[in-house]
């Protein structure tokens, strides 16, 4: 699975500035590139992708309207604003009660966070907005923590260029389920799915079941009746090893019965990673969920739901040695107004 582990070094690739780099020097990045990247990936309630029946936009529509708020407000100068808006994106990403010791000490493990990536984004923003350095393009690091973001928390913008948001939704299915499949993958992402839609991926999966290795409903609007009504054909994919289902509409409620399902060794059989971050309050994952991970995947040292070397870790150029942040930014955090649980 490619995205859960590029989304980042591919939007830091596209800023092509680093945080240290002093007024003037960001060339692979102009001022109208910018404004272009925050139009491409900016998502306004009029777009046609991502809009449900219900008239409602799944969650990742308001937390990346939230972040381009956030980033308007330092522009601005607005230094209370923003961080009051650093509070309430906290809040939505279930991080409001993150400790002190949590932001200061942003190399910890943690062992049970459904999305790592944006735990570490989130505390490296938390410490420009907190702690801006007087000392180089502090603006400049904070917008591309906020690109970031924005990218790992929206569609791919490789979708985008694939025209999937010009093509009419069912045209892209039908495509994808009439076309040979490739290196074991199902990659449904961005397509905007119903009932009807997953019985035809139902019975695509059966046809396929002893081939698939890996499917991808990132974006797809799956909510937990559509997640529970395609689980028992995906739990019988003798050889599905990853499953994405990243930016849908998810509750914690299905928890329960993902965990029960793993409990079982002849249900997911291959499985050594799901992805359900950025739904709607899904923030943890409950530590039989995780042993059930474990033992599918003895030989590998982290699990991919865990944060693993080098991933988000945005500032590696900043503690080479991995040390913990200078003095001067620990009394500045600490001096500095806590989010409230």
């Amino acid at each position: 699975m490619g995205t859960k582990q590029t989304k980042v070094c591919q939007a830091s690739n596209a800023g092509g500035e680093s945080p240290q780099n002093p007024p003037g020097t960001r060339k692979g990045t102009p001022a109208r590139e910018r404004a272009d990247f925050w139009s491409s990936l900016g998502l306004r309630s009029g777009d046609k992708f991502g809009r449900c029946g219900a008239g409602t936009l799944p969650p990742y529509h308001k937390r990346i309207k939230m972040v381009q708020d956030l980033m308007l407000l330092v522009r601005q100068g607005k230094q209370d604003e923003a961080t009051e808006m650093l509070r309430l994106l906290r809040q939505d990403l279930g991080m409001e009660s993150t400790s002190l010791d949590d932001v200061l000490y942003r190399y910890a493990s943690f062992r049970n966070l459904v999305d790592p990536i944006t735990h570490d984004l989130i505390i490296s923003l938390a410490r420009y907005v907190h702690c801006p350095k007087p000392e180089g393009d502090s603006l400049g690091a904070i917008e591309k923590v906020c690109r970031q973001l924005t990218y790992h928390l929206s569609p791919h913008s490789q979708w985008r260029r694939q025209g999937i948001m010009k093509r009419k939704p069912q045209a892209c299915l039908k495509a994808i389920l009439t076309a040979k499949l490739h290196d074991g993958t199902i990659d449904l992402s961005g397509i905007h799915l119903t009932i009807k839609d997953l019985e035809r991926v139902i019975l695509y999966l059966q046809h396929h079941s002893d081939h698939v290795e890996n499917v991808e409903f990132a974006f797809t609007e799956i909510t937990d009746d559509m997640f529970l009504h395609i689980l028992p054909i995906l739990s019988s994919l003798p050889h599905l090893s990853t499953l994405a289902l990243n930016g849908n509409r998810l509750t914690k409620a299905i928890l329960r019965e993902l965990t029960e399902v793993l409990k079982d060794p002849k249900k997911f059989p291959s499985i050594t990673w799901i992805d359900l971050g950025n739904n709607v309050d899904i923030f943890s994952l409950p530590q039989p969920f995780l042993v059930s991970l474990k033992k599918r995947s003895p030989k590998q040292g982290n699990l991919p739901t865990i944060l693993e070397s080098g991933e988000g870790q945005l500032s590696d150029h900043e503690n080479q040695d991995g040390s913990a942040d200078s003095q001067e930014e620990v009394e500045c955090l600490e001096q500095s107004p806590q989010p409230q649980s």
